[in-house]
């Protein structure tokens, strides 16, 4: 029985090779007149179908197996890791902590005072900004969402190349 990281990567594979079914679709949707493409357009959708279908399959073998498969007790050492979560479950929680450290890195972004903006000196009409967050206690949180996100993503890897996929 495969992997579930296998059936990953070959549903990828698949995924690129609609991507360039598409392109070579496009190239032979027509020609002038008296040409004849390059190759013929009704085989390249027989094999996209035949290529969705092959993604269709393996996605819902993937997704029953995240959604059935429990991540094993490992401990961590921050206690990240998804103890008694099915690796859907994790999937989900490594989302919301990457997008926890997007929200948080936009608004660090946000808070810092351009240095060479003060370096000069202000005139007499220009408005001195200050943030009005802790940019160092912020950037301890996107610190800690990013570790999180490192020690949960390793863990879901590990547990892709050691659960077996499965079959519809």
């Amino acid at each position: 029985m495969p992997k579930l990281a296998e059936a990953l990567v070959e549903r990828k594979s698949l995924q690129e090779r609609f991507a360039r079914l598409q392109t070579r679709l496009s190239g032979s949707a027509k020609v002038q007149e008296g040409e004849t493409p390059d190759e013929p357009p009704a085989a390249l959708l027989d094999e996209a179908d035949r290529t969705l279908a092959d993604i269709k399959r393996l996605t819902i073998q993937i997704n029953r197996t995240n959604s059935q498969t429990v991540m094993p007790n490992i401990p961590s050492a921050n206690g990240v890791g998804g103890n008694g979560q099915t690796i859907m479950e994790a999937i989900a929680e490594r989302d919301r902590l990457l997008s926890q450290k997007h929200l948080l890195d936009g608004l660090n972004t946000a808070a810092r005072v351009e240095p060479s903006r003060q370096a000069f000196g202000l005139g007499r009409n220009e408005v001195k900004w200050h943030a009005t967050i802790d940019v160092g206690a912020l950037q301890k949180q996107i610190d800690a969402a990013a570790q999180a996100y490192r020690i949960l993503d390793t863990r879901i890897q590990e547990v892709n190349w050691t659960t077996e996929l499965i079959e519809t």
